[in-house]
Formats: structure tokens, C-alpha cells, sequence
């Protein structure tokens, strides 16, 4: 097995024109209070190879342009659609107001797994929240379900990135295989 190149791998890769005429999942993001500009940023690398409609950065999330979130998102932020809403609340009522579902990343008396999502979900915001409390509750009171990822080592939860992450390219699975 022979690893691909950096110039295999770039000739493969959209332009900025033809990304932006690639239709987007039905998937947006809205990051509750995350306190970590390197997880903002691996947030937005990982939304733009999910090609996500929409990136909402609320409460104390930090935002472009900042060193430390272009550092681990790598241009990332020029090619995700994102907007800062300081209110997260305001936020998801726009989103409801559009037929977007609300789907908190977090553990819950009613949490399911990522994994059983069903395509009937979509549109749908997956909402993570901060690294330390998890989503707020004024969130939490505004979330249509509650997505968690099993766990099965000592600790009760993942890097909220890396969580992000796994969930979300499961959406785009299960979205793809409708």
C-alpha cells in the first residue's frame, strides 16, 4: 500500500469556486460556550471536510481571527460558513424557526446513541458544549433530543472536538444512506 501524496492529495481537493458550488449537508453546528480556541479550531477543520451548512459560535466561544484557532483549523475558517451569535438561545429559536431540529451532544435521562439516528432528523443543528459543564441548561431546555457517544473506559466523556467529530461524520453516513 503506497500513501498518497501532498500534490496526489491537493489535485484532489475543490477549489474555493467549485466549493461553493457544492450543495451542503442539511447539518449545522452550534457550539455552546466551548472555552478552547484550539478545539474552535479542529471544530472548523472538521466542519469543513463535513461540508456542515452552518458553523454558530455562541456565549463565550471564541471566534475568528484569532492565532490559536487558525493554528488547528488550517484555513478552515474561510471556508465554512459561520456566524457569532452571542445569544445561543436566540439562536435556536432562528433555527426551529426554520425546520431545523435541535440535537444536544450530551448525556441525558433520555440521551440515545449517535449511531440510531434516522434520516427523518434532518435538518438538524447538533449543539456541543463546553469542554467542562456541557451544554447549558437554557440550551438543554430548547433541545429537541439528545445524541451521547458510549463509554467505556474510566472517564465519562471525550474532548469536545473529537466527540464533535465522531457524531457528526455519522450524520453525514447516515444522511448519505438515506
Amino acid at each position: 500500500m503506497r500513501k498518497l501524496t501532498y500534490d496526489e492529495l491537493s489535485s484532489k481537493r475543490l477549489t474555493p469556486e467549485q466549493l461553493s458550488q457544492e450543495q451542503r449537508y442539511p447539518i449545522f453546528i452550534l457550539l455552546d460556550n466551548i472555552r478552547s480556541l484550539y478545539n474552535v479550531g479542529s471544530i472548523f477543520r472538521t466542519a469543513d471536510g463535513a461540508r456542515v451548512s452552518r458553523l454558530i459560535l455562541c456565549g463565550f466561544t471564541p471566534h475568528p481571527p484569532r492565532k490559536e484557532i487558525e493554528k488547528t483549523a488550517l484555513g478552515a475558517t474561510g471556508t465554512v460558513p459561520w456566524a457569532y451569535i452571542n445569544s445561543a438561545v436566540e439562536a435556536i429559536a432562528d433555527l426551529k424557526s426554520k425546520g431545523i431540529r435541535i440535537c444536544a451532544l450530551e448525556q441525558t435521562e433520555t440521551s440515545r446513541a449517535y449511531h440510531s439516528i434516522t434520516p427523518d432528523l434532518f435538518p438538524v443543528c447538533l449543539v456541543v458544549g463546553n469542554e467542562i459543564t456541557g451544554v447549558s441548561a437554557q440550551v438543554m431546555a430548547n433541545a429537541d433530543l439528545a445524541v451521547e457517544i458510549p463509554m467505556f473506559g474510566m472517564k465519562q466523556s471525550l474532548n469536545a472536538a473529537v466527540a464533535l467529530g465522531i457524531t457528526l461524520f455519522e450524520f453525514v453516513r447516515v444522511w448519505n444512506n438515506r
